[in-house]
């Protein structure tokens, strides 16, 4: 069987399942982005990983009303042209074509769906909170687009909820387990590093007592940080110990910094942007994750702390929660706009440091259910099932 993904933006982390999907298709695998969107590197990696048919095209053009990475989700719309789309994904003639969401580039290939004849599969992950403020002419038009579609390959169940009770989509035809971090390659990397470069690491964060709580992400609003920074105010006033360390570059970092000035709150630590290469020494070295996200499909970076043995701390706005964070064995979730709650867990966290190396445990242990290869074998499955879908529907002359 021959697939082509068309997916306009991607980063690292979705290459190594790329290159799964390949794997399970014999070589089967095309996939068609932007080159303009793609990072450089990334594109080094997609082109090692399935070589000629990673199809980088250029001369892309977007027409962007409000829209920016510091906004939340439905507060402005990006209309792209890319010359040559649909024919470049008809020249690869696949048996089926995935698409990444509903616009961006799935006009496109659901036109060459039609064209050619062959199903379509949509890669969705958003879920009923980041779309709770989706204009009704966006929310009709993703159900027009669902009504041609033949499987939906989602991330979990929260975005599994978002097509079925929003989009009225068929949940027989809804595969979930399509995301994934590059867990396998960054618990190597941690396993890896030396005591003493990971000391070495917490001296640098000035976590010298206390457990290390960590942050990875941009410094913008919808990360919840300001929420998450009035929760360590609180426990700072009974605490003497512990070390919340922010990892990012983003608008917000100036205000936080003030925040911090003014309320002089300690032990918060700015240790600036990190490359996904040098990623590993920060999780090495924390205790903990907290993502106080007020608005996330899926964050990258709880399953990543997770292969490197780190109880997390998870907003409830956070849709990766329910796969991924249980309750009292792995983590907590928790409401970002209550800080009160925000402290009770970091006290508890510090109250018990041994119970935090055995909930690492847990989480290493749960993720290995969402590996690169188990996203793969998810996004096959939904390729089986448009692919048989559409066999029946020919089937009946339909």
């Amino acid at each position: 069987m021959k697939v082509t993904w068309v997916n306009p933006c991607f980063l690292d982390y979705r290459v190594p399942v790329y290159a799964a999907l390949d794997r399970l298709l014999d070589g089967g695998l095309s996939v068609v982005f932007s080159a303009t969107r793609v990072r450089e590197g990334v594109r080094r990696k997609i082109g090692s990983a399935i070589r000629e048919r990673a199809l980088a095209l250029e001369g892309e053009k977007r027409l962007g009303i409000g829209i920016s990475e510091e906004t939340f989700a439905n507060q402005g719309i990006s209309i792209p042209y890319q010359p040559g789309l649909v024919r470049s994904i008809i020249e690869t003639e696949p048996d089926v074509i995935i698409s990444e969401g509903f616009f961006q580039w799935t006009p496109a290939a659901l036109w060459a769906k039609r064209k050619i004849r062959v199903p379509l599969v949509i890669a969705y992950e958003k879920t009923p909170h980041t779309e709770r403020n989706a204009p009704r002419l966006r929310t009709l038009y993703r159900r027009w687009v669902a009504s041609e579609t033949d499987a939906i390959c989602c991330n979990g169940k929260l975005s599994k909820q978002y097509c079925t009770s929003v989009l009225r989509f068929d949940a027989d035809r809804i595969i979930t387990g399509a995301m994934a971090a590059d867990t396998e390659s960054l618990a190597a990397k941690c396993a890896a590093l030396p005591p003493e470069e990971i000391d070495a690491c917490r001296l640098r964060l000035r976590a010298t007592s206390g457990p290390l709580f960590l942050y990875v992400g941009r410094l913008i609003p919808l990360k919840g940080l300001r929420e998450l920074l009035a929760g360590w105010e609180l426990f700072t006033r009974t605490n003497t110990a512990g070390t919340l360390v922010l990892v990012g570059e983003g608008p917000e970092r100036e205000p936080l910094e003030s925040i911090i000035r003014e309320k002089r709150i300690p032990r918060v630590i700015f240790p600036g942007r990190a490359e996904y290469e040098q990623i590993a020494a920060y999780y090495a070295a924390a205790d903990c994750l907290v993502m106080p996200t007020l608005e996330d499909n899926w964050s990258l970076v709880v399953p990543e702390a997770m292969a490197c043995d780190k109880p997390i701390l998870c907003s409830k706005f956070n849709g990766c929660w329910p796969e991924l964070v249980q309750p009292g064995v792995n983590g907590w979730v928790f409401d970002p706009h209550n800080a009160n709650e925000i402290a009770e867990l970091l006290n508890k966290c510090a109250a018990e440091p041994s119970r935090l190396n055995a909930m690492g445990r847990e989480s290493s242990r749960i993720v290995e259910d969402y590996s690169p290869q188990r996203a793969a074998d998810a996004v096959l499955r939904a390729v089986e099932l448009a692919a048989d879908r559409t066999l029946v529907m020919n089937g009946r002359g339909i």
